[in-house]
Order: structure tokens, then sequence, then C-alpha cells
């Protein structure tokens, strides 16, 4: 069963001095978004079949498991985790999630929308950029940094403050040393100094390594989560808290219906942003032209405590993979 609420009046609010960080999750559709989601929060709580995934804005957040539809009224529905596919796209804002994963001690997620997607309005995922500190964007390795991607970074980069790292996904789609060293070289070029650093890496093999040491540092992902861990713990939390975000209680003594009571999010203006943001680009030329518990994750390899001075954010890093 379903309980509907209306959201609470900004008036009515808590804040805070400070918050975790929040990352986002972006790319083209189908680049590996919601697989990276999975393998963070150690499982699949977000549909990866390619017919499964057209979702809106999915913001996750640490706490007792729990699933709630905010819709485009103000109003907010809890729903079974397992019946994400099947949240109307016309009358939801955003989904928010809660899980109860180490990764989600260190930041908030929010899975974004493929900015390719024709089904989600683009204003709807611009309108949550406010609320963003990071961005890891995925660019699949077989069409790595199109134009579509580097303009729309170009229009988003001046929001965010990082950490913003930049995986070249499905890397395991490129059978030769020669076809991965030219893709590395191009995107690297091409996006200079745009990213904290760069990431080749292959999701699925990830997901399959298990506790196979190896297969984890030769899928990428061992030098994604150390330096993303490494950044998070020495990187200032996001700072003072937004009225259109309220971060609330803390996950130890919070359920996720309270953390949703000390959240508002102006629905209204979200809507409104996002109609302003579609006209926008219409007339704006150049904006024109994943199983369960599979793998061996950061929640499992992290211990909540500062290693050091934070990685040197402003040089990009190229880092290929292990062979």
């Amino acid at each position: 069963m379903t309980q509907e609420t209306a959201m609470p009046s900004p008036d009515s609010q808590p804040t805070t001095p400070q918050r975790k960080p929040r990352l986002a999750l972006m790319g083209e559709f189908s680049a590996g978004k919601s697989t990276l989601t999975n393998l963070l929060v150690g499982r699949q709580i977000l549909p990866t079949r390619v017919t499964a995934t057209r979702l809106p804005p999915v913001w996750i957040s640490y706490g007792d498991e729990a699933a709630f539809v905010v819709s485009t009224d103000g109003t907010q529905t809890a729903i079974d985790p397992e019946t994400l596919a099947e949240v109307p796209m016309e009358t939801t804002a955003m989904i928010r999630l809660f899980f109860p994963s180490d990764a989600l001690t260190l930041c908030d997620l929010i899975d974004m929308p493929g900015i390719s997607d024709p089904n989600m309005p683009s204003g709807i995922w611009q309108s949550l950029m406010p609320e963003v500190d990071g961005v890891i964007w995925c660019t699949p390795a077989t069409q790595a940094w199109r134009q579509s991607e580097a303009a729309v970074w170009e229009s988003i980069a001046g929001g965010v403050t990082g950490p913003n790292i930049l995986l070249i996904t499905h890397f395991d789609k490129l059978r030769s040393e020669r076809d991965r060293a030219r893709v590395i070289a191009r995107v690297g070029k091409e996006t200079g100094s745009l990213f904290d650093s760069i990431f080749p890496i292959s999701l699925s093999q990830a997901l399959e390594a298990g506790d196979d040491v190896e297969a984890w540092s030769n899928s990428g992902a061992d030098k994604l989560v150390e330096f993303l861990v490494e950044t998070l713990l020495n990187q200032p939390h996001g700072g003072t808290s937004v009225p259109s975000a309220a971060t609330g209680p803390t996950p130890a003594d919070s359920s996720p219906e309270q953390i949703m009571q000390a959240e508002v999010f102006a629905i209204g203006e979200i809507r409104d942003a996002a109609e302003q943001a579609s006209q926008d680009a219409k007339a704006s030329a150049n904006l024109g032209a994943n199983p369960e518990g599979a793998a061996y994750v950061m929640p499992l390899r992290v211990k909540a405590e500062r290693r050091g001075q934070r990685p040197n954010a402003r040089q990009p890093r190229l880092d290929a993979l292990d062979d």
C-alpha cells in the first residue's frame, strides 16, 4: 500500500550548516550510469535493462531501505523499490531512494536520465543541477566524448565544484591495445582540464569480479574507487545547505520518512524551470547542435577516516587498465 502526503512548506523546514557531497551520475542514454550506481551502492537497486532504464532523476541517500515518488504536483508517495520501472514519467519529478550502503555515508548519488533520452525533458534534470556538487560523467568507449556530451558539459560545468570525474565505460568493447590507447589519448586531449580525473572502466567486468581481486583490478574499478574514496574523505562536506534541499537529521537517528519531511523540493519551480529550459534550448542554436551482491565494491573496502591529502584535483589523470 502506498502512502501519499503533501510536501511540507519551506517555512517549516530546519536547516543544517553542512551536508554530504552530492554526486550526479550523468551521460548519454545507455552509457552505464545505472550500472555504476549499482556498483557503488553494492547492490542492484536500479534496473539496467535497456527497456527499463528510462527513469526520472533518482536521488539516493543513506537510510533504511525505502523508496518514494516525488510527483510534479508536490506530493510524495511511498512505493515498492522493486517497481521503479513502473513509475509514470509524465507526472514524476524524481524518485527518492534510501539504502544502508557504506558508500552513501560518504555522499548522495543522483542518477540522472540520459541527456539524449527523448522521453525525458532536459529541464527536469537541469533544474536539479543547483543541488549537485560533483559529476561522474559516463561516456561509452566506442563513441567516447561526443559533441553532444561536450555541449551539455559546457552548459553545466560552471555550476559544479567537484569532484568531476570522466569514466570511459564499456572499455572492454575495444579489443586491441592500440584502439584503447587511441581513445584515451583523444579523450584526454579533447577534455583537457575539464575533469579532475579520467578512468577507463568495464562496469560489467567489475560487477562480475566478486572477490577476484585481479579481475576487479583489470576492470579498472580499483583505480576509480581509490580516487573517489580518497577525494570524498578529504573533501569538505557540501557546505551550507540550501532551502530547496535541507539536509535534515543524520542517517544514524532518522528514518527515510523523517528525512523526506526534512527536505523541500520546490516541485512547482522544478516544473517551471523544466518548461523554461526546454524553451531556451529550442531558442538557442548552440545548444541544439546492471545481480544483487555481485561485486566486492567500495562499501566493503573503505573505512570512514581521512587518509591524507586529497589528490590534486585540477590535474587530469589518465589511468590505463592493467593488462
